[in-house]
This record gives structure tokens, C-alpha cells and sequence, in this order.
């Protein structure tokens, strides 16, 4: 008799990544893709003058992250990418949490990545052309101060 699948473990299949959220602040929005969710940690090469080996060690050094890319449909009367970059002046800007979360079937959050004092770097509106036919799509970049991730 063939395997109906009923009997199988949740835990044997990896998460699909096309079910997340992302809230930023406590707005929840609404994305079609969300990059740029790395981090590093940054090499620090050292030989001391009278170590007998003729190599130098590695050491970890200061933490890096990238700036993260999210876009999204343009819906009529939606400016809150340009509404947020706009804020800018003077070197100042109103820094947001912002959280990713990758969810289950049922919804529930099972990773979480959420980004600390999060500001726009960078916003990219649609390109034009006059045969196409996809939905307009506008790109946000954000830079932020620190990434942790959580699983629920």
C-alpha cells in the first residue's frame, strides 16, 4: 500500500520561503521579496614577531551586516517609502524596529529576523514601458544598526 503522507513527521520538510510579514514598527505591510538578511563577522589576521610558525592566526572581528532590499507592489495613494526617505534632514531620521518573519502553514512565526533602528537608505521606483505588462514595483533599501534572529 503507497504512503499517504498522513504518517510523516512536520519537522522533515524545510519551511517554504514565499509565507513571511513584515511589520515595521507595528504597521504590518505587505512585500513580494525581502533580500540582504546577512551578517559577518569580519577576519583579523595577527602573527606575533617571534612565533615560531610562519603564518598568522584569525581572529573574529568586528560584526558586519548589509543593508536589506524589500519591494512591493505600487498601490494608488501608497506613499510610505517616500512619505519615511523624506523624513530625512539634517542628518536625521526617525529609526524604526523592523521585523521579518517567515511563517507556517497556520500563520505563526517561526523564524523571526528583526533589524534595530532601521532607516531608508535608498528608494527605487518602477521602471516604465509602454508593452509591458507586470505590476509597477518599488524597492526600498534600509540600513540598520543590528540583526538578530529567533526561532519561535
Amino acid at each position: 500500500m503507497a504512503d499517504d503522507g498522513s504518517a510523516q513527521s512536520t519537522t522533515v520538510w524545510p519551511l517554504p520561503k514565499f509565507h513571511f510579514q513584515v511589520k515595521w514598527d507595528s504597521e504590518v505591510l505587505q512585500f513580494q521579496e525581502v533580500s540582504g538578511l546577512d551578517t559577518e563577522a569580519q577576519v583579523i589576521e595577527y602573527r606575533a614577531g617571534d612565533s615560531p610558525v610562519f603564518s598568522t592566526i584569525k581572529m573574529p572581528g568586528i560584526q558586519k551586516t548589509s543593508n536589506v532590499t524589500m519591494k512591493k507592489g505600487i498601490y494608488k495613494s501608497d506613499n510610505k517609502f517616500w512619505d519615511w526617505y523624506s523624513q530625512i534632514k539634517m542628518n536625521t531620521i526617525k529609526r524604526i524596529p523592523v521585523t521579518i518573519s517567515l511563517l507556517d502553514e497556520a500563520g505563526a512565526p517561526t523564524m523571526v529576523w528583526t533589524l534595530t533602528n532601521a532607516w531608508p537608505t535608498k528608494v527605487t521606483g518602477t521602471d516604465l514601458k509602454s508593452d509591458g505588462n507586470e505590476v509597477a514595483i518599488e524597492t526600498i533599501e534600509v540600513a540598520h544598526e543590528g540583526l538578530t534572529i529567533a526561532n519561535a
